[in-house]
C-alpha cells in the first residue's frame, strides 16, 4: 500500500511539472523575443516586439505625415454684460424719489420713463428756460429793430452792433436753458408745454431709460434722496449679446488673438453658443497669472448670466503644419512620459518616447520624438504594452 502511494504521488508531481513547464514555454512563445532570463538586468528595459500574423490583426498602424492644424485650447470664463450694450443710469438730479415705475428683470424701451422725483434741480431748471425765452425774443425784437434803424441812418454803427450781440447772447443762453432741460431726461412735450407757457405739475422730475433693454439692476426705492450725477438708480443691459471673459494661461496667451472663433458651453445640457475673440487684455491679472480674452457671443434666448462660469473652447484661426498622431496612439510609463509604438524597418515594434504638443482635436501635434514616414500603433498598443510587460 505504501508503494501504491508513492507511485500515485510521482505520478501527480511529474503531470503538474508538465503543465507547468508547458504554461512557460506558451508565455515565451508569446512574448517571443528576449532569451534573458529573470535575474537578468536588461529583461527590464524595452525591447522591439514580433507579433504573429493574428495578433497583427489586433492593431492598426498610421503612417505620419505632415499636416495642417489650428491649435485649440479649453479654458474656464466668466460671463459679463457687453459693456457697448449696458447703460449705469446715475440720477441726473436731486431730491426724493416719488414712484418707482419700473421692476427688476423688466424691458423697457429707450426714453421710457422709470421714476419720478421731487426736484428742485426740475423747477430751477424749468424756470431758466422760461426765462431765457422771454430775454432772447425781447433782445431778438430790439435787434430787428436796431437794424431797420441802422438801414435809415437814424442810429449809429456801434449802437446796432450793441443790439446784435445782445440778441446772439441772449439766443446762447436760451440754447443752454434748454439744454438743461434735456439734460434732465424731460421729454420733448413737456418743453413744448414750458416754450407756450402752458402751467406744468408741481416739479416731478422724470428719469427715464436712455437705451432700451432690460433692468438688470435697480438701486433706488421711493423715499430715498438722491444726488444728481452720483447716485447710481438703475442698468440698463441689452442681453441679447454678452460678453465672456475667458482666461488664457502660459504659453496659450501668445496664441489667441483677435478674431479667432470661440464657442462658449453653460453646461447643463445646453448647446455651445459660437463666439469671436474681440479682445485680449495686455496686462496679466496678479492673481491668477492669466490674461483675459473677451468673447462676444449671441444670447438671443438669454442663456447667459452675468457672473455664470462656463467653459471657453478657443480655435486659432492661424494654420500651422505639424506631425500629428491620433489621441489613441499615446501610452504613458511608469513615470507618466508620453511614448507610442513605432514599426521597425525588420517589421517588430518598438517602444519610442515623445514630446507632446497641443492637442487638436482627437490628434496630437508631436513636435520631437517622430519624422515623417514613421509608421505608429494607432490602435492597439495597449496589447503590445502588455505583451512587453510580461
Amino acid at each position: 500500500m505504501m508503494t501504491i502511494k508513492r507511485n500515485e504521488l510521482r505520478s501527480r508531481a511529474a503531470v503538474r511539472g508538465g503543465v507547468l513547464a508547458g504554461t512557460v514555454i506558451a508565455l515565451t512563445s508569446l512574448v517571443g523575443c528576449s532569451s534573458r532570463t529573470p535575474d537578468d538586468p536588461q529583461a527590464s528595459r524595452p525591447h522591439n516586439l514580433t507579433l504573429t500574423r493574428a495578433q497583427q490583426q489586433s492593431i492598426r498602424v498610421v503612417t505620419v505625415e505632415p499636416g495642417q492644424y489650428r491649435t485649440g485650447l479649453t479654458t474656464a470664463g466668466v460671463v459679463d454684460f457687453d459693456h457697448n450694450r449696458a447703460n449705469a443710469v446715475l440720477a441726473p438730479f436731486s431730491g426724493p424719489v416719488t414712484r418707482v415705475l419700473v421692476t427688476l428683470g423688466q424691458h423697457v424701451a429707450s426714453r421710457q420713463a422709470m421714476a419720478m422725483v421731487a426736484s428742485p434741480d426740475f423747477t430751477s431748471a424749468v424756470g431758466a428756460y422760461r426765462k431765457a425765452l422771454i430775454v432772447a425774443a425781447a433782445a431778438d425784437a430790439v435787434a430787428a429793430n436796431d437794424r431797420a434803424l441802422y438801414a435809415s441812418e437814424a442810429i449809429s454803427e456801434r449802437e446796432n452792433a450793441d443790439a446784435q450781440a445782445a440778441a446772439v447772447g441772449a439766443d446762447a443762453e436760451r440754447s443752454a436753458a434748454l439744454q438743461a432741460l434735456v439734460a434732465l431726461h424731460m421729454d420733448p412735450k413737456t418743453i413744448a408745454n414750458v416754450r407756450a407757457g402752458k402751467p406744468l405739475a408741481f416739479g416731478e422730475g422724470v428719469i427715464r431709460a436712455p437705451i432700451a433693454g432690460t433692468v438688470v439692476e435697480k438701486s433706488i426705492a421711493p423715499g430715498q434722496t438722491l444726488s444728481a450725477g452720483s447716485t447710481p438708480c438703475f442698468t440698463i443691459a441689452d442681453t441679447s449679446s454678452m460678453w465672456v471673459m475667458a482666461q488664457v494661461f502660459g504659453d496659450d496667451i501668445a496664441r489667441v488673438r483677435v478674431g479667432d472663433a470661440a464657442s462658449v458651453d453653460p453646461g447643463d445640457g445646453v448647446h455651445p453658443l459660437a463666439g469671436t475673440i474681440t479682445n485680449v487684455a495686455a496686462v496679466i491679472d496678479p492673481d491668477t497669472r492669466s490674461v483675459a480674452a473677451r468673447v462676444s457671443v449671441r444670447n438671443p434666448d438669454g442663456v447667459l448670466k452675468k457672473q455664470m462660469y462656463v467653459q471657453v473652447h478657443i480655435q486659432s484661426h492661424e494654420e500651422r503644419m505639424g506631425l500629428l498622431i491620433p489621441v489613441s496612439a499615446v501610452l504613458r510609463n511608469d513615470e507618466n512620459l508620453p511614448f507610442v509604438y513605432v514599426v521597425a524597418s525588420d517589421g517588430s515594434y518598438a517602444r519610442r518616447p515623445v514630446t507632446l504638443g497641443s492637442r487638436v482635436g482627437d490628434r496630437f501635434v508631436i513636435p520631437d520624438g517622430l519624422h515623417a514616414g514613421d509608421k505608429v500603433v494607432a490602435d492597439g498598443g495597449i496589447f503590445l504594452h502588455f505583451i512587453e510587460t510580461q
